[in-house]
């Protein structure tokens, strides 16, 4: 598919750019905050998988701290998010350093999100169709409901996006992406901050 192919990518890199461009006012003024009330970490970089399970580095603005138990094992996530680091979510502003994955081309803005090394080993066949393509920043999933629907409702809202990629499909997600970080819906699941972990289909 000449889009797929050639266009999509074109488009990636082209918008990537321009939009780190307009919007590193921002982005220079969200990494000073943050180094100040991160203790000097304004940024969080994690390995994830992408396109063919080919690991890369994401960088996402941090928005929880380091704390940890007296075993020295880090608190649940809704213990670590910061008030700040929580209205940055709820905006969406923490994915704004990923628009550098994409010009690097570990990345695509649009198509499934990429998940933790640690659920490779336990996707089922067809969930592993989601790595048939570069990982996004926004995707399907996310425009339908993001982290407050279940891990099997997502995927495959993930492989139905991987079977019917298009243009006409790509401009639908940029709008309603548009119109979910407005209403700041599906940041959260109903029973935590963030998005419980996948523990495999059964």
């Amino acid at each position: 598919m000449f889009y797929k192919n050639f266009l999509k990518i074109f488009f990636d890199f082209l918008i990537s750019f321009l939009m780190f461009i307009i919007l590193s006012p921002i982005l220079i003024f969200i990494t000073i905050f943050l180094f100040f009330s991160n203790e000097g970490k304004p940024f969080f970089t994690q390995n994830r998988p992408g396109k063919n399970e080919k690991i890369f580095k994401l960088i996402k603005f941090k928005t929880m701290n380091d704390k940890t138990n007296e075993k020295g094992e880090l608190l649940p996530d809704e213990k670590r998010l910061t008030k700040i680091g929580k209205f940055i979510r709820k905006t969406s502003l923490d994915e704004i350093p990923q628009l550098i994955n994409v010009i690097k081309g570990d990345m695509s803005l649009i198509g499934p999100r990429p998940l933790l090394l640690e659920y490779l080993e336990l996707y089922n066949q067809n969930q592993k169709k989601r790595h048939n393509v570069k990982p996004g920043i926004t995707g399907w999933a996310q425009v339908n409901g993001r982290n407050a629907i279940s891990w099997e409702k997502k995927f495959e809202l993930d492989v139905w996006y991987v079977e019917n990629i298009s243009f006409l499909l790509d401009l639908k997600i940029i709008f309603l992406t548009i119109k979910k970080v407005f209403k700041s819906e599906g940041i959260s699941s109903d029973n935590s901050a963030t998005m419980e972990k996948f523990k495999g289909t059964f």
